[in-house]
């Protein structure tokens, strides 16, 4: 590739890099902003004529972070869990096994890819709510104790592992479930590492299942807190951005902590968010 060429790319990438961090830079400047500074029209003032941290503090006061940061981190670090698991097992039997109906079963999980998660939230809530689990932890990691995208990722990971691996496992004597643990489990670390970035990612952002299984404050998540403090008629901007701005600090401590395994993790399994 030519030095001009590759300077024009890197040019058009910086700049669009710019555009996507203007959301972010508007959230943390009208967090500082008043509730008529935040609502003026003039496009040329752009940063706040006195810098206020009231609105950090009156959030803080007004809402029980402590408490929906266990929330939202408990329903993530469980989701994960679960998707990892059971993603894994089931990815085994449909890659490596044979059984009646493998086939169909299979055909059944790629359906439920293929169509809304919207159309499960109603007997999914009857479900919840028969259990008694509404407001409570169990009620959101409800919908994520499987997942179907978990399940087809890591079949197609152990469908790339050779076969020599089983059968030497085999003449070596182990089982089934020894080979899954030690041998082929092992091996798809990479496929893990993007499914539990993937899961993470989907439950933190997830806001229409929290609204709806845990409309109390106290048990629902960060994001359905936030939606919660839009006003029917009127909106404190400033507040609903600073309150914005602490949700998403778990998130970028998570990225900068896991930097390296989130970027290997979408690279290894082909995806995007």
């Amino acid at each position: 590739m030519k030095a001009s060429n590759k300077t024009i790319i890197y040019i058009i990438l910086i700049i669009m890099s710019f555009i996507m961090l203007v959301p972010f830079a508007w959230m943390i400047l009208t967090a500082f902003k008043t509730v008529g500074g935040s609502t003026q029209m003039d496009p040329f003032v752009i940063f706040p004529s006195k810098w206020r941290s009231d609105n950090f503090v009156e959030v803080a006061h007004n809402v029980d972070f402590v408490r929906l940061y266990f929330n939202t981190i408990a329903m993530i670090a469980l989701r994960v869990l679960c998707a990892v698991v059971t993603a894994t097992t089931a990815g085994y039997a449909f890659a490596r096994l044979n059984f009646k109906g493998k086939n169909l079963m299979f055909g059944l999980v790629l359906f439920q890819m293929m169509i809304p998660t919207q159309i499960f939230i109603i007997p999914q809530y009857i479900m919840v709510s028969n259990l008694g689990w509404t407001n409570t932890l169990m009620g959101l990691l409800f919908p994520g104790l499987v997942s179907a995208f978990g399940t087809f990722l890591l079949r197609q990971a152990f469908m790339g592992l050779p076969k020599e691996l089983e059968e030497a496992a085999r003449l070596d004597g182990c089982n089934i479930g020894q080979t899954f643990l030690y041998i082929m489990a092992p091996l798809t670390k990479s496929s893990m590492v993007a499914l539990g970035i993937f899961t993470a990612v989907f439950a933190y952002k997830d806001l229409m299942w929290p609204m709806i299984v845990c409309p109390d404050t106290n048990h629902t998540t960060l994001a359905s807190a936030l939606a919660k403090m839009q006003g029917q008629f009127t909106t404190n901007y400033p507040e609903l951005m600073a309150a914005a701005l602490i949700a998403c600090l778990p998130m970028i401590v998570i990225y900068v902590l896991f930097q390296k395994q989130f970027i290997e993790g979408i690279a290894t399994s082909g995806g995007k968010l």
